[in-house]
């Protein structure tokens, strides 16, 4: 049995522990990252927030070796029986799901510094969408600015012309809190979009090497 590729350009994969059989995370694959998961051995997925394939654990090594591969009797979802090298789950835990509803409450400790492997901006961004998708009653500040659009936008409007000043008035350490405002309020104007900042970093890495007077004449093409 065949995947159709064109009726189903993107499907569910299931990773599940090989020797265990813990379901430890779902992502998406497409042909690309289907092929590339069975030509390697290592499970490569279709991130739907960075629009890119990427291999499991190419920042932070923890990498998904591929015992088995089972499709489903619609051949439209896979299994992915695995050996989890490091932890599944981009919060530190052995499996992305680690919340019980029933019993209201985390069942997964963290067993791994993020920080560390992925670096503060995909923390923070991952964090701002933890307070995003969390209950109406659950207060914070991020969750405040993600209900508000419009206090959002004046807050990085506001944070913007503070970076100015700043730069124009201030002294380095200033420059540097009111640019982390800005960084902090921008992620949250991302977050708000489901824009990953990876596709800011792939936008960066297209125009590296082109002047600024090159990439703006290619935008008015």
């Amino acid at each position: 049995m065949n995947i159709d590729w064109n009726k189903n350009p993107l499907i569910p994969a299931i990773a599940q522990a090989n020797e265990t059989s813990q379901v430890l995370m779902l992502a998406y694959m497409n042909e690309e990252a289907y092929n590339l998961t069975l030509s390697t051995g290592y499970a490569h997925y279709f991130s739907r927030s960075k629009q890119r394939i990427w291999k499991k654990g190419e920042s932070s090594n923890h990498t998904q070796e591929v015992k088995d591969v089972l499709l489903d009797c619609d051949a439209d979802t896979v299994v992915l029986k695995i050996k989890q090298n490091g932890v599944a789950c981009h919060t530190g835990r052995k499996s992305c799901f680690f919340t019980s509803v029933i019993q209201d409450k985390v069942i997964l400790e963290q067993e791994v510094d993020t920080d560390a492997i992925y670096g503060v901006v995909d923390t923070l961004y991952h964090t701002i969408l933890e307070r995003k998708n969390a209950s109406a009653e659950a207060k914070s500040w991020t969750k405040k600015l993600l209900d508000d659009k419009e206090l959002m936008l004046s807050k990085i409007r506001e944070e913007a012309d503070e970076v100015c000043v700043a730069i124009n008035e201030e002294d380095d350490e200033q420059v540097i809190y009111e640019s982390a405002d800005l960084l902090y309020h921008t992620l949250v104007g991302l977050g708000y979009r489901d824009i990953s900042p990876d596709r800011v970093k792939q936008e960066l890495g297209r125009r590296f090497g082109l002047s600024g007077i090159e990439e703006k004449e290619s935008r008015q093409k």
